[in-house]
C-alpha cells in the first residue's frame, strides 16, 4: 500500500467557486470536491462543469484531489463520472456502495469513461448494508482500482437510527469492522467527520479516538480542522525516531536472519520491523509535501 498521506481530506462544496479557489492554498492532504451532498439538485449541472473545469486547470500542488460523484442510480451519476474522468482528478469517491458488485459497475464505468488507471476509486460506507458486506467491498480491490473507504457516519446514524453520543459508541463496531477489512486488502481507511466545528477540543479528541482505532485520516467539514488533524494523523517524532532504531538495529550483521532482538531494551520481533519501515515512510511522505 502506498504510503501517501492522507490525514485531513477536505470537503469542499462544488458550487461553490470560492471554495474551490481557497483550496489550493490550503495544508489539506486531500480535496473532495463534492458534487453530492453539499450540492441543491438544481446546482448540480453548473456544479459539475465548475469542478470538472477547476480540476482540468490544476494548480493544487502536491495534494490529492478526489471528485465525489453522485451515485450512479440518480439522475447525476453518470454524467458526473464522465465529467469525472475527462477532468483527470486523482480519485473518484463515491457514495452509498454496498457491495462487490457495485464497486465493479463503477470501476467498469470509470473505464469507460476514460478515468486513467493511476486514479483511485474511493467509496463511502454509509449504510447498514454496506457495514454487513465490508469484506466482499474491500475483496473488490484485488480486480479493480479501489483505493479507499471513506467512513459516512451521518448516513449511517439516520438509517440505523443510532445516537452516537460523544464517544460514537454505537457506530464502534462499525468502524472497528471496516478498519478490518481496509486492512486485509491494503486500502486506505478514512474517519468520518465531525460536525461541530466550534468544538476543537472535541474534535481533537475524536481525531484521537479514530487513530487509535486504525484510521489513516479523518474527513473534514471546515479548513480550521486541517492542522489538528494533520497532527493527529501524523506519526510523533518519538515514533519515528523508535522506528529507525528498529530498522537500524536489523541491519547489523549480527542481527542477520534473526527474528526476535532487543531495542532499546524492548523485544522487538519482524512485525515491529514491517511497521517501523511503514511508519519512516509515512514520516517522508509528509516532508515531502512540505
Amino acid at each position: 500500500m502506498t504510503a501517501r498521506p492522507r490525514r485531513s481530506c477536505l470537503y469542499m462544496p462544488g458550487a461553490n467557486a470560492k471554495a474551490l479557489e481557497k483550496a489550493k492554498t490550503l495544508a489539506a492532504d486531500v480535496l473532495l470536491l463534492d458534487l453530492e451532498d453539499s450540492v441543491a439538485p438544481d446546482a448540480k449541472a453548473d456544479a459539475r462543469d465548475r469542478v470538472a473545469a477547476t480540476v482540468k486547470a490544476g494548480g493544487y500542488g502536491k495534494r490529492e484531489v478526489v471528485i465525489r460523484v453522485n451515485g450512479v442510480a440518480t439522475p447525476w451519476g453518470r454524467d458526473d463520472i464522465r465529467a469525472a474522468a475527462a477532468a483527470g482528478p486523482d480519485g473518484v469517491l463515491a457514495p452509498k456502495v454496498e457491495s462487490g458488485a457495485a464497486v465493479a459497475e463503477l470501476d467498469n464505468a470509470l473505464t469507460e469513461a476514460g478515468l486513467s488507471k493511476d486514479a483511485g476509486l474511493w467509496v463511502m460506507i454509509e449504510t447498514p448494508r454496506a457495514i454487513l458486506n465490508l469484506a466482499e467491498i474491500a475483496a473488490a480491490a484485488r480486480a479493480t482500482r479501489l483505493t479507499a473507504f471513506v467512513m459516512g457516519l451521518n448516513d449511517l446514524a439516520k438509517e440505523t437510527r443510532a445516537r452516537a453520543g460523544r464517544d460514537r459508541a454505537a457506530f464502534h463496531a462499525a468502524m472497528s469492522l471496516a478498519v478490518t477489512a481496509a486492512r486485509a486488502e491494503g486500502i486506505t481507511v478514512i474517519d468520518g467527520v465531525y460536525n461541530d466545528i466550534a468544538d476543537a477540543a472535541g474534535f481533537e479528541a475524536e481525531c484521537r479516538q479514530g487513530l487509535e482505532f486504525g484510521f489513516d485520516g479523518k474527513t473534514l467539514i471546515h479548513p480550521s480542522q486541517i492542522d489538528v488533524a494533520n497532527s493527529v494523523f501524523a506519526p510523533s517524532a518519538e515514533e519515528v525516531a523508535r522506528a529507525r532504531a528498529v530498522i537500524a538495529a536489523f541491519a547489523l550483521p549480527e542481527n542477520a536472519g534473526k527474528g526476535v532482538i532487543k531495542v532499546d531494551g524492548r523485544m522487538t520481533e519482524l512485525l515491529h520491523l514491517e511497521e517501523a519501515k511503514r511508519v519512516v515512510a509515512v514520516s517522508e511522505a509528509i516532508e515531502a509535501l512540505a
